[in-house]
């Protein structure tokens, strides 16, 4: 009995000692330092969450941290993670890697992220590009499907003949979405501020 006590109490421990740092409901008075300090953690989805809350602060503050743990990490989900932090941080180079990863078992991931952007024009020099992989194509157009407006809709219409993998389909998903919500009463939008950096002004 005194055995089970000991192993109730000390997987006690081991969550607080992981439930410290409130991941839902990060809004600006959340301390970006606390999430920066899971960023060393051993378990893989804290980093995670700690880079996504840490991109969602826009944390500016610890851009040179995360840019070190980027470097070193060896796993591929929290990497994009961190990229997507540093993008937010305004190292506008990580969303060519994000976009990379569209290619990838990590396009849900990718996507979700992406769907973030300020707007749908940051997406379309990638759009445009011929020598794109199927993959990356497709996952550029399902993220227009959450986030594309008007414009958005006569840059998906040639992809919707499209003879490569995924494509067709997923611009035709894609224009039926985004039609289906410009028919609905515009939703108040939300801010995201983020800070960017001019290239001169990089370290």
């Amino acid at each position: 009995m005194i055995r089970i006590i000991c192993v109730l109490l000390f997987l006690a421990s081991v969550s607080y000692g992981q439930t410290t740092v409130p991941f839902d409901g990060v809004d600006a008075r959340s301390n970006p330092a606390e999430f920066a300090k899971q960023l060393g953690s051993t378990d893989p989805n804290l980093r995670r969450r700690s880079a996504e809350a840490l991109a969602r602060l826009a944390a500016t503050d610890q851009r040179k941290l995360v840019q070190g743990y980027q470097l070193q990490e060896s796993n591929k989900e929290v990497r994009l993670a961190l990229d997507w932090a540093l993008y937010r941080m305004g190292r506008e180079e990580a969303l060519y890697r994000i976009v990379k990863d569209l290619d990838s078992d990590r396009q849900d991931q990718a996507t979700g992220y992406l769907s973030e952007l300020d707007s749908p024009d940051l997406l379309y020099p990638f759009l445009k590009k011929t020598n794109n992989p199927p993959r990356v194509t497709a996952g550029l157009l399902k993220t227009l499907a959450r986030l594309g407006d008007t414009q958005s809709l006569d840059l998906i219409k040639p992809f919707r003949e499209s003879h490569q993998p995924y494509v067709a389909e997923a611009a035709e998903s894609a224009h039926d979405e985004i039609e289906k919500r410009l028919g609905e009463p515009a939703a108040a939008t939300r801010a995201r501020p983020r800070t960017v950096e001019k290239a001169a002004d990089k370290p």
